[in-house]
């Protein structure tokens, strides 16, 4: 049902109910264990009944576990605790000659997060490939290239054994305050990368699902032109006055609700949030999805409050 009512959501059918959406990170049920799994029973018509055999730490992912490794472009990743996502700490192509010479995976590894944009970051180290970006030089469009190249081989690879209606994709564009390359370098460079990328899921017959952290209103009329169906946006980076005038009955939003209120609100304050949320951007022909986001950082009574408003406000009907 969830799904069904995400596309409804994201084609203006008229969805019966907001969809809602958790995502649990393992280090909650590491820091809470049972505790977390008692309120979660209580809202198993919202959440569904995965965490009840859930153990945090099998089959945890590389990136997701305390230490290091190294992934097939030769990024490293360093980790300080389980079950907290790694970040990239050193990176393989370091001076503009290197993007002269690097080379490919040869092993396909799909459409992580970050595919394009932080890619491209993950390669070069963010201040090195910001400079790029003013600077203009050669290589900067060869390694845009040759990361398109390979991504655009990965989309035909999934699209062979993914038939989901609605497929996802995932790279964090902005920052707390804006895109920070500035959103006309991104839309002379990135701009016809994602839309190369999400013209064979259009052409297949497809609706193109995009997660993007940071503040990304400015572009957010840009990414459906590459042909994204539904974006999702955080709040508190992009201010839900932003979201209503560039989005509401135009663009359907997964709005991220704030995750930057949560670890400190009062459980009146995250109710009031939720519900602002959903009255700004409510239309009853769609448009509107949510996205919640627990971390180990929220207390327990949070955690409850935020189960409770959605479980609530998912109905709300104007």
């Amino acid at each position: 049902m969830a799904n069904d009512l995400m596309i409804k959501a994201a084609t203006w059918q008229r969805p019966e109910q907001i969809p809602v959406t958790f995502g649990f990170l393992p280090a909650v049920f590491m820091k809470y264990g049972d505790n977390v799994k008692k309120i979660i029973a209580k809202y198993e018509d919202l959440l569904g009944n995965w965490w009840q055999n859930y153990d945090p730490y099998a089959n945890l992912s590389e990136s997701y576990k305390k230490g290091g490794y190294t992934d097939r472009w030769g990024c490293v990743w360093s980790n300080e605790v389980d079950g907290m996502a790694a970040i990239v700490t050193k990176h393989p192509v370091p001076t503009r000659e290197s993007v002269r010479t690097m080379r490919l995976p040869e092993v396909d590894d799909g459409l992580p997060h970050g595919f394009m944009y932080l890619r491209l970051l993950d390669l070069r180290g963010f201040e090195e490939a910001m400079v790029d970006f003013f600077e203009e030089p050669p290589e900067l469009s060869m390694l845009i290239e040759k990361v398109l190249g390979y991504n655009l081989k990965q989309v035909k690879i999934m699209l062979e054994h993914n038939k989901a209606p609605m497929v996802h994709f995932g790279d964090d564009l902005g920052m707390q305050k804006g895109l920070a390359m500035g959103p006309d370098r991104w839309r002379k460079y990135m701009k016809p990368c994602f839309a190369a990328i999400y013209k064979p899921c259009k052409d297949d017959g497809r609706l193109v699902y995009m997660h993007t952290d940071g503040c990304i209103w400015e572009i957010m009329a840009d990414l459906q032109e590459c042909g994204v169906d539904m974006i999702n946006p955080q709040y508190r980076a992009n201010g839900l006055d932003n979201l209503e005038r560039v989005c509401k009955g135009k663009i359907p939003i997964h709005l991220d609700l704030d995750r930057q209120l949560f670890p400190f609100g009062t459980t009146s304050e995250i109710r009031e949030h939720v519900k602002q949320c959903v009255k700004t951007m409510y239309l009853p022909e769609g448009g509107l999805a949510l996205s919640i986001e627990i971390g180990p950082d929220y207390p327990l009574e949070n955690i409850e409050a935020i189960c409770d408003a959605a479980n609530e406000f998912r109905f709300y009907k104007g």
